[in-house]
């Protein structure tokens, strides 16, 4: 419990570091401490008091307290744009110095916006009266936001105004569309950092992780045979370091995991590059205990172009993580002992796996060991099966539809940034009242309250999917649903548990 919290808090000032730092200038551990309170609370709480039931007044007050504590020091420490800011950037020419955002260091000063009176013009008619009637231009920081009237579908709209941005401004310019929070479609124009003088340097930055990566991929793939073989096969430290060649008995596990993982990235990575967006490669992280990995990113590199490749580059890694997973699973379960359930089986028992909590592993289940499953039996399993139901675990976490996981990114694209930050709100509650029901779901509920729910927008976030995409994207959160909740008891007497 203790390794959680410490790990929790790790990646909770990670994240808010990365993100929240950028925005307000309220001091990071104090908005780290704010975050951290609930968990801070229930982890004393269980140390202290064991397994005895937590007063409702410790669950509901911190969910609340605490998140509106946190939005109200973020909104307090936010930075705003004085009038002479404003006027700084409307004034501007080629020969200005750029402005200096005060939430950046000195060695990270945003590119200059550079537009001056001379340029208005064409700015203003960059935009045909005929497809986006522009009324008004206002001059921000680090961007112009051009508003008007939609008069054509949205993305005409934003392929015709991006083409004449282009044929007036060369590349020194990203074109964003977006709705207001009044539901009204407005340009931006922002810097563009990947503008053609930069090009030749980050051409070069881009070819050098490749090792990087190789070097990770190696690691991972020791640190989880150690794994496989020290905590699956049950193989102890002495007998390793006396004959090293009984890693070799971790294997089946570390490739299965590897394999799993990879298959995700590259899920992502390839779409990304089908779509001209840069990106990095897949990079692992390598622990020697635990899982053996954290798992695997990328890391995108360049703007996302509209809803419809931030949907395809997103459901991408679990659909490819799933078609490798699934497979594996089945394998590894036709290959893994029935043995009697007891106190200790649950979700963390690979000794003795009680199925029945996921309606997909049930299923499944029952697909790769038939009528020898029983109600009251469990499921020693395989190695192979470890790896595939970690699979199972990882590809519902990313399909959890929140700020920037993978069915967050989903939601967005199919619904729009605003409602998909309500459904992830949503979600977050909803999970965590499953975590009053199953326990072994409180961390994960606890680790996505702590998630920012804001989705990066893509350049064009106005033009909608068509309804193929839509119907799989609802299948993939139904999929979600099957993952998480138990099967019900009719599905349980179907299937002859």
């Amino acid at each position: 419990m203790v390794f959680l919290l410490i790990l929790l808090g790790f990646i909770t000032y990670f994240i808010l570091q990365s993100s929240v730092s950028k925005i307000t200038r309220t001091p990071i551990w104090i908005l780290w401490l704010v975050m951290m309170t609930p968990a801070l609370i229930w982890t004393s709480w269980m140390l202290i008091y064991g397994q005895k039931q937590l007063p409702p007044a410790l669950i509901i007050i911190p969910f609340i307290f605490c998140p509106y504590l946190y939005w109200l020091l973020v909104q307090q420490g936010r930075y705003t744009p004085t009038q002479s800011d404003k006027s700084k950037i409307e004034n501007s020419n080629s020969q200005s110095k750029p402005e200096i955002n005060p939430t950046q260091t000195t060695n990270q000063t945003p590119p200059k916006l550079a537009i001056d009176k001379t340029e208005e013009t064409s700015l203003r008619n960059c935009f045909p009266w005929t497809v986006y009637y522009l009324r008004n231009l206002e001059y921000r920081p680090q961007a112009v936001i051009c508003r008007g009237q939609l008069r054509s579908n949205p993305e005409k709209a934003y392929q015709t105004v991006q083409e004449n941005v282009e044929g007036k401004f060369g590349d020194r310019f990203l074109v964003v569309f977006q709705n207001s929070f009044q539901g009204k479609p407005f340009f931006a124009l922002v810097p563009n950092p990947s503008c053609s003088k930069n090009k030749t340097q980050e051409s070069e930055e881009y070819k050098r992780p490749i090792m990087l990566a190789l070097g990770l991929l190696l690691i991972t793939l020791f640190t989880t045979t150690l794994v496989g073989a020290r905590e699956i096969v049950g193989i102890s430290e002495e007998a390793i370091q006396y004959n090293p060649n009984l890693l070799i008995q971790g294997l089946p596990y570390g490739i299965a995991l590897i394999l799993i993982l990879g298959c995700h990235e590259f899920g992502h990575y390839i779409t990304a590059q089908l779509y001209k967006i840069r990106t990095t490669f897949p990079y692992f992280i390598p622990i020697p205990f635990f899982l053996g990995t954290f798992g695997a990113f990328i890391r995108m590199k360049s703007p996302v172009p509209n809803r419809k490749s931030l949907f395809d580059v997103s459901i991408a890694g679990p659909i490819a993580g799933l078609i490798v997973t699934i497979p594996l699973l089945i394998w590894g379960l036709s290959n893994s002992d029935i043995v009697p359930l007891s106190e200790k089986s649950g979700i963390l028992s690979i000794d003795s796996l009680n199925p029945t909590f996921s309606f997909l592993l049930a299923v499944l289940s029952k697909l790769a060991l038939g009528a020898e499953l029983t109600y009251d039996k469990g499921i020693d399993l395989h190695p192979v099966a470890v790896a595939g139901y970690i699979g199972l675990v990882v590809t519902a976490y990313n399909l959890m539809p929140i700020g920037q996981l993978d069915g967050g990114h989903i939601v967005h694209a199919m619904f729009g940034q605003r409602t998909g930050m309500v459904i992830g709100q949503i979600s977050r509650f909803l999970l965590l009242i499953l975590a009053f029901i199953n326990k072994e779901f409180l961390f994960l509920a606890i680790f996505l309250f702590l998630l920012p729910l804001v989705d990066e927008p893509a350049l064009n976030d106005v033009s909608e999917l068509d309804n193929k995409r839509d119907f799989l994207g609802l299948l993939m959160l139904g999929l979600l649903v099957m993952i998480l909740l138990p099967a019900p008891k009719m599905v349980i007497q179907w299937l002859n548990f």
